[in-house]
């Protein structure tokens, strides 16, 4: 038995090992010629520059580089070329990096060089004079990889043969001999000494997974109360202007109403309806971030653009609360949702004007830095009480309900620019002072995979 098992295991470790160096070498060629893709992207976006600067005063000095480099006009004839003389070079408009340049801005592909001949990979960038540059490498081969590591490959293969057979010997011999000395008459006990350690990590195991099934669980009633929560306040935020509505609708239908006021009371209902809708619209917006945005499309857009929009949109509510608003600061073009980053900005502006003075004034700056885009939304309004500020972006949290009451809205606008910074990967700071007004800056990274 013992001699089975020794054999068993240096087999099993031996063809282990043999397959990990065959997997391992695939995965090193992969990584190296995706590096070496990599790096001649790197290289012709920075040589792409220096020629846009330059031009061919950078190209008489490129004899440092490692790669092969060439200056193609849109027809196809080569300007430069530093590792062959360009008047003994054919036509290149047919090549398919060139072709893909010159359609989409860029290209790159593999193939044999006609004038080197070698297996090359190409990457090629249009340049906004129309002409195309090209770098290209030679590409490694997976018998070459395997030269290179050859001496290293022997040693951990002869290493790992002496070890395999040295731990294969002594691990046989370790389990037989508690199986030999097994008391079947006192199992659960033989389970627990020290010759059974190998069960302890399966035992460790079993007692992760159980922590995790309690933390899941509990994770699992939290959201179940959140969500009992949100439905109770929904549910009360939807009775109030449905009993208006259906009062006033009440009044109306029995002729208790003077005609001279039935305008009146179609204007409350139709107020309450409005308030209903924007309410049903802001849970459906929430629950569409709530899934992570789902079906929403990033694009290259103009986070300035989109605060001018929203600045626009809310200025007759402004001059109907005597409160200035003030757009400042530059375009600053980022990766995002352009109606979700609208909805943040509106949703500030909109609760900056609402809790504000008349005479006050809110200021909307937006700043463009190298990697982030910064919104500030800035007002001299009520302020926010230092001991409510943890709490404001919670679903239909009020600091001040009575006004809150007065000025109208759903409770969720701090709810929705929370969420749709998360999905943005925005970081979002609130400070405020009583009685001062608030600020809050948002702070979004410009690409989407940040």
């Amino acid at each position: 038995m013992s001699r089975k098992i020794f054999q068993t295991i240096l087999t099993v470790t031996l063809s282990v090992l043999l397959t990990s160096l065959t997997v391992v070498m695939a995965v090193l060629y992969s990584y190296f010629t995706e590096e070496q893709l990599t790096q001649l992207k790197n290289e012709t976006v920075l040589a792409e520059q220096a020629v846009i600067r330059n031009g061919t005063e950078y190209l008489d000095n490129v004899d440092h580089l490692d790669f092969r480099i060439t200056w193609i006009t849109a027809d196809g004839n080569v300007l430069f070329d530093n590792e062959a003389d360009k008047t003994a070079m054919e036509n290149h408009l047919a090549r398919e990096e060139i072709q893909e340049a010159l359609q989409t801005g860029y290209g790159q592909s593999r193939r044999t060089s006609l004038t080197t001949g070698n297996n090359e990979m190409y990457v090629a960038r249009r340049l906004p004079d129309g002409t195309v540059l090209r770098m290209s490498d030679d590409i490694a081969t997976m018998p070459g990889l395997i030269r290179k590591f050859l001496m290293p490959l022997a040693a951990i293969v002869l290493a790992a043969f002496i070890l395999s057979f040295l731990l294969a010997s002594r691990l046989s011999n370790r389990i037989v001999k508690p199986l030999n000395e097994l008391n079947l008459n006192e199992l659960s006990q033989g389970a627990e000494d020290s010759n059974y350690a190998e069960i302890r990590p399966l035992l460790k195991r079993i007692g992760e997974q159980h922590r995790q099934i309690l933390h899941d669980t509990e994770e699992l009633e939290k959201a179940s109360l959140i969500r009992q929560e949100f439905t109770a306040n929904a549910s009360h935020e939807l009775k109030t202007p449905l009993h208006v509505i259906s009062g006033y609708a009440e009044l109306l239908e029995s002729g208790m109403v003077r005609q001279e006021d039935i305008p009146l009371f179609a204007g409350k209902i139709r107020a309450e309806s409005q308030r209903i809708s924007q309410l049903v619209e802001d849970i459906i917006d929430l629950s569409r971030l709530d899934a992570g945005g789902d079906g929403m499309k990033y694009e290259k857009t103009d986070l300035y653009r989109i605060a001018q929009n929203a600045v626009e949109s809310l200025q007759i509510e402004a001059d109907e609360a005597k409160v200035t608003v003030n757009l400042s600061g530059s375009s600053a073009e980022m990766e995002g949702i352009p109606h979700i980053l609208y909805s943040i900005v509106y949703n500030l502006c909109a609760n900056a004007i609402k809790y504000n003075n008349a005479g006050g004034s809110v200021e909307v700056v937006v700043e463009n830095k190298p990697e982030h885009a910064v919104l500030r939304v800035k007002d001299n309004g009520i302020g926010i009480p230092q001991e409510d500020l943890d709490r404001i972006f919670e679903r239909f949290y009020r600091v001040d309900k009575s006004h809150s009451k007065e000025v109208g809205g759903t409770g969720l606008g701090l709810s929705i620019v929370k969420h749709a910074a998360k999905i943005h990967n925005a970081d979002i700071k609130a400070e405020s002072e009583l009685g001062k007004g608030s600020e809050f800056i948002l702070t979004f990274p410009k690409r989407k995979d940040v």
